[in-house]
């Protein structure tokens, strides 16, 4: 069969009519209550930090500040009381009393121990309860040969060396009793003198015992020129030549290692060759900062001698000082930074600003809330107007928000209530009066065979029949439909061939079909395409397709053509069916396109379309064709139209197989009716058909009362 010229003029027909479902855009952020809800947030959690910030910063920066330059000068002053008695005990033996005299006046926790973490002194050394454990990093390293000069008060005093060495650490360098007390008398003649010349001046004596002379004010250049300055003042003792001679050996023995020449140390550790020399004031530890006695030495040399000299005063001063020990400082309660008390004034701050917050958040909630539960309250009343049985008037919608679109699916729903209810007492009158038909029908023949106005003849008897069948017939499709309402209809599927149901129904049709001049016609599927199998009841599906072809024979007049088609969804074959030229209606699965092509995305369906070329269905019949008791006549005429059942049986007995069902039409020019049925088995029982659904195309209808035109 030639099928071009059905395809150009069902594609013609798609032309002309379409209508199917869209869904809305999804609604922008800053249109939807969760974005405004969002923002809202937002800005109420912006404004509580930047308040809770600027808060925390000005009550909390100046304690901090306070507290870390307490902290830091306590840790200083504790490191430097015990870099001291490293520097002038050569074991930590007795360090203990120390350490604890400086945790009572601090209120701090301090410990002590060796390079390996072996206890040395602890001031929270106690046998109940015990000390907590100490931190894995130490506060500092006690070391007077390497001394941390960020900790060390001694760094930029009068007398510290540029070695990093503790200026207290003066080892064979101390003075004895004697040799103090030759120099103190000699350091105080030479104040006297200064005295007397008008130069106020102070004896100060270092570490090691050695005094030197310090001017009152500014101008030290002053004593220069009063002759005041003692010779025993500027000459080393004999103490000091024997420690020096021993430093100077360890510093050439440096530099002969690296193939220097040796140079000769003065008292305040300058160099010169080894031939110069010249007299030094003062002992190390009590010696300016050292500045170089010009030479015609190279810069690398002075400093590989520089290194050498450090080196050597660290090797012998070894055996006078306290090996390196790890100071651990931290406070009594094993906490880091102590807390402090907020003051009044900054108490009425964080109040003053956590209740503008709070009265910020309360007004833009209000008017946020203000907003959203006016809409919802509207929603309420209608809701409860609907309840008691009042016809309420639509909820305006304002706005295209969550809202917005929520008023306006309630008012399609209040409409759609408003549809059923009127469907419903239409079934009722409906029903009513299909029933009383046939039954005034046989009550009035009854009748009058029992008062003897009619002969109970073959006529009579036939015409009785006639409308028992009716009446039959009725109470069947409503028991049916019952069934399917309550889940207890029950299918036997087995596997079926799409192909042989047609030609049983077409065969049983054929003799109606002739009747009324009609051409009942099964299109055969063409070579190559696949066999439309499934798994079905099979005297389900004749009586959900015959029902079909009953009804576009009624509505095709003579001359007319009634084809029945089956094909896999997706085949070749399917893509010039009816089905796919169909326009005006809900097509499952697919939207019908300009050329008459489906766009598919489900394939492996079987399809079948019922295809007439009657009166067609006009646009705004179309949505009800199946609905319960629903004819287009709506005089109800047996002549042109049945019960009105048929239709909303063939619904359910697709949705039981899993199933959709859809229809297409233009009015004039013919009606497309199709079901798409699963291959694979569906499921027996009542339970199992009480779940089934018009699925794909056709659950967005959702279930109602569904019939024939």
């Amino acid at each position: 069969m030639d099928v071009s010229p059905r395809r150009e003029r069902r594609a013609r027909l798609g032309g002309e009519h379409r209508t199917g479902r869209r869904e809305r855009a999804r609604l922008p952020l800053r249109r939807s209550l969760f974005g405004r809800l969002l923002a809202v947030s937002a800005l109420v959690a912006a404004c509580s930090v930047a308040a809770t910030a600027w808060l925390a910063v000005q009550t909390t920066s100046g304690a901090i500040k306070q507290e870390q330059g307490q902290n830091l000068t306590a840790d200083a002053r504790i490191y430097n009381t015990l870099l001291g008695y490293a520097a002038t005990h050569p074991t930590w033996d007795g360090v203990d009393s120390t350490v604890r005299d400086l945790a009572r006046r601090s209120g701090r926790r301090i410990a002590l121990t060796t390079e390996q973490r072996r206890p040395l002194a602890d001031s929270a050394d106690r046998p109940s309860p015990p000390a907590p454990a100490l931190p894995p990093q130490a506060s500092a390293i006690v070391d007077p040969l390497s001394m941390d000069t960020a900790l060390s008060q001694t760094v930029g005093r009068t007398g510290a060396t540029a070695d990093r060495v503790d200026p207290r650490a003066v080892g064979p360098f101390r003075l004895p009793a004697a040799e103090r007390k030759a120099l103190r008398r000699a350091a105080q003649q030479s104040v006297a003198c200064l005295s007397r010349s008008g130069v106020a001046a102070d004896a100060v004596e270092g570490p090691s015992g050695r005094p030197r002379i310090e001017v009152v004010g500014n101008d030290p250049d002053r004593m220069d020129g009063t002759r005041c300055a003692g010779d025993d003042l500027a000459l080393p003792t004999a103490t000091e030549r024997k420690a020096l001679k021993a430093l100077n050996q360890l510093a050439n023995a440096c530099l002969k290692r690296q193939g220097r020449a040796g140079v000769q140390l003065n008292l305040d550790l300058s160099w010169g060759t080894g031939t110069h020399s010249e007299p030094a004031p003062a002992a190390p530890g009590n010696a300016r900062v050292v500045t170089p006695v010009p030479s015609v030495r190279t810069g690398d040399d002075d400093r590989a001698t520089a290194s050498c000299v450090g080196t050597a005063r660290r090797e012998q001063l070894s055996s006078y000082v306290a090996s390196p020990a790890l100071l651990f400082i931290g406070d009594e309660s094993s906490t880091t930074v102590p807390g402090f008390d907020l003051s009044p004034a900054n108490t009425a701050k964080i109040a003053g600003a956590a209740a503008l917050v709070l009265a910020l958040t309360v007004g833009a909630t209000v008017l946020a809330g203000a907003r959203l539960v006016r809409p919802l309250h509207a929603l309420t009343g209608a809701a409860q107007r609907m309840r008691d049985g009042d016809d309420s008037a639509p909820v305006r919608v304002t706005d295209d928000s969550e809202i917005g679109r929520l008023a306006a699916a309630f008012n399609d729903m209040a409409a759609h209530r408003a549809r059923l209810e009127g469907q419903r007492k239409d079934m009722v009158s409906d029903v009513a009066h299909e029933l009383r038909t046939p039954l005034s029908n046989i009550r009035g023949w009854l009748e009058a065979a029992q008062d003897g106005l009619a002969e109970p003849d073959p006529a009579f008897i036939s015409s009785l029949h006639t409308e028992a069948v009716q009446l039959q017939h009725i109470i069947d499709d409503l028991q049916d439909l019952a069934a399917a309402d309550a889940g207890a209809l029950r299918l036997h599927p087995e596997p079926v061939r799409a192909e042989e149901v047609l030609g049983q129904v077409a065969a049983a049709h054929q003799a109606r079909a002739e009747t009324a001049g009609v051409t009942l016609t099964v299109l055969t599927p063409e070579a190559g395409a696949p066999t439309a199998e499934l798994t079905a009841d099979p005297v389900r599906l004749r009586q959900a397709i015959g029902n079909l072809v009953s009804n576009a024979i009624r509505h095709t007049p003579a001359g007319g053509n009634v084809t029945l088609h089956a094909y896999v969804a997706g085949s070749a074959t399917g893509e010039v069916t009816a089905r796919e030229v169909a326009a005006g209606g809900v097509v499952a699965g697919g939207v019908v396109a300009a050329d008459g092509a489906v766009s598919d995305a489900m394939t492996g369906d079987v399809i079948v379309d019922v295809t007439d070329t009657g009166s067609g269905i006009s646009a705004d019949d179309l949505p009800h064709v199946f609905d319960r008791f629903w004819r287009a006549e709506k005089s109800r005429s047996r002549r042109t139209g049945g019960s009105g059942l048929g239709l909303a049986i063939v619904r359910k007995l697709v949705e039981a197989h899993g199933g959709s069902v859809s229809a297409a039409s233009v009015e004039g020019r013919g009606s497309v009716f199709t079901l798409r049925l699963p291959m694979s088995p569906v499921r027996t029982g009542p339970e199992e058909f009480g779940s089934a659904t018009v699925s794909r195309g056709t659950a967005e209808r959702g279930p109602g009362p569904d019939l024939m035109r």
